[in-house]
């Protein structure tokens, strides 16, 4: 019986969790997009720009880059007045996120204050660990830019973490296809949805 019982809860089991998947996977692109429609309208002290994988086949991972050319655009819009930039050693490869971050930065014509958070290595800690560099710099007033269908967790470790008390916190969405093909975008795009479940069941959102 037990056997039996066991034997038709694992189908119904991994259904739901294909359900819940599902439903976060809509829930993230409809925010998404909503981010993307309504861009950050207020001036800031500081843009963050998140972490993400350094390097992709031998060349800077363009979701990172394109995080990093939303944060100086808005500096170009004179929205901001300096760039923080969050993400440690890249298990992959070695490099540091924010050095690298920093090099596109150069290299696109930023030509203001860099800060720079060298030892995240996920979300969570990329404002937990930027918190006191931004706080060290006076900055109040901050702009989180992240890939648009990682913001919907973003914001949600923000406000756990209290970091959106510290801060007068808005949102930036970078590309979110990152120049790739469609499928690509996808892939990436339904992880988050899992990363989601894996913040929640660790108690962090």
């Amino acid at each position: 019986m037990k056997q039996h019982l066991l034997a038709r809860g694992l189908p119904l089991a991994l259904l739901a969790l294909v359900a819940l998947v599902a439903v976060l996977a809509l829930w993230v692109w409809r925010h998404a997009l909503e981010r993307i429609a309504h861009p950050p309208a207020l001036v800031a002290d500081a843009a963050l720009v998140l972490g993400n994988r350094a390097y992709l086949d031998g060349r800077p991972n363009p979701c990172l880059t394109h995080r990093v050319d939303r944060g100086v655009d808005l500096w170009r819009a004179g929205q901001v007045r300096l760039l923080a930039l969050s993400g440690g050693v890249d298990r992959e490869d070695g490099r540091i996120e924010a050095e690298v971050m920093a090099g596109h930065a150069r290299q696109i014509g930023y030509q203001g204050v860099l800060l720079k958070e060298a030892l995240s290595s996920t979300t969570r800690e990329n404002l937990a660990m930027a918190w006191p560099v931004l706080q060290a710099a006076g900055v109040r007033r901050v702009i989180v830019v992240s890939d648009a269908y990682h913001l919907w967790r973003v914001e949600r470790l923000a406000k756990a973490s209290g970091f959106d008390g510290a801060f007068d916190v808005q949102y930036a969405a970078a590309a979110p296809d990152c120049g790739r093909p469609a499928w690509q975008t996808v892939r990436s795009a339904l992880r988050e949805p899992l990363a989601i479940v894996n913040n929640a069941l660790n108690g962090f959102l």
